[in-house]
């Protein structure tokens, strides 16, 4: 295995991690065809209510509407971005210079030591990262487990003059949702939330922000009150993130936080994708086996 597949491979066989997420739009063909034209998702099950995308035949990303869906405001809780994690460099430059061809407009991009990332925004808002991970042995560690990560500027000129300019035909095979960053109203509840109920660690924090991973990750789950500060539950009908999953490889640290929900009386419930319930924010999450 190459470094770069090994890198790959690390943020998926975590203890938990990112399976798939779920937004709620106002105009469901318009979104579709840019996750499917620009992000490069491919569509996997299509109804007038509704759109299942993902890459390589695994599902990524559902996209529903409704009557009721209005947009949310920029200071609701909910999500920050949904962050693809492409298989290595030269795949983040492909869909850099496929991006670029087609007039995208960028809202930045930051080398964070552990992964190089760029950013943009879906025709409603939702804010979308592009990332590719560096090696775990590049990455550094502290002693209490934490990982250095900042916040730098990345050199998208040299990125996009490595790049393969023609071939680009979406996703490649093993893209996945690397991780999800939200807006919270709170980071004490949040820490409270990720990290004492579900059982994440903390792997980093910014000011009014904390990073939480399993297994070493940098972060499989990221929240800020960078827009959101006091923000309170959102409602049904708004617009953005209604709910992603975690899944769990271990069976005894999903076990651990279902009981850790049971005790705090926090409603749940099971369906065949596993156990539901919502954040402090009115954010659906399920996790799953």
């Amino acid at each position: 295995m190459t470094e770069t597949a090994a890198a790959k491979a690390f943020a998926l066989t975590r203890p938990a991690h990112v399976g798939t997420a779920h937004l709620q739009v106002t105009d469901l063909d318009r979104t579709a065809a840019f996750y499917r034209q620009i992000i490069g998702l491919s569509v996997l099950e299509e109804a007038p209510s509704g759109t299942v995308l993902g890459v390589d035949g695994t599902p990524l990303l559902t996209l529903s509407t409704g009557k009721d869906v209005a947009r949310a405001p920029r200071n609701a809780a909910g999500l920050f971005h949904t962050a693809f994690l492409v298989p290595d460099r030269a795949e983040l430059g492909a869909w850099l210079a496929h991006a670029v061809h087609h007039g995208v407009r960028l809202d930045g991009a930051s080398d964070h030591l552990v992964s190089e990332a760029i950013y943009l925004s879906d025709p409603e808002g939702n804010g979308i990262e592009i990332y590719r991970d560096r090696a775990p042995l590049e990455w550094s560690y502290q002693p209490d487990g934490t990982v250095t990560m900042a916040t730098n500027r990345l050199d998208l000129q040299a990125l996009y003059d490595g790049a393969r300019k023609e071939g680009w035909a979406g996703m490649a095979a093993g893209t996945a949702i690397g991780h999800i960053h939200l807006q919270v109203g709170a980071i004490p509840e949040a820490d409270a939330f990720y990290r004492d109920v579900l059982g994440l660690k903390i792997m980093a924090r910014y000011p009014g922000a904390s990073f939480f991973a399993t297994g070493g990750y940098h972060h499989h789950v990221a929240a800020n009150i960078w827009n959101s500060r006091g923000a309170g539950a959102r409602q049904k009908t708004m617009s953005g993130l209604a709910g992603y999953t975690l899944k769990f490889e271990d069976k005894a640290a999903l076990e651990t936080a279902r009981q850790a929900l049971e005790k705090l009386e926090v409603a749940t419930s099971r369906s065949a994708e596993g156990l539901s319930l919502v954040d402090p924010w009115g954010i659906g999450l399920t996790l799953a086996a």
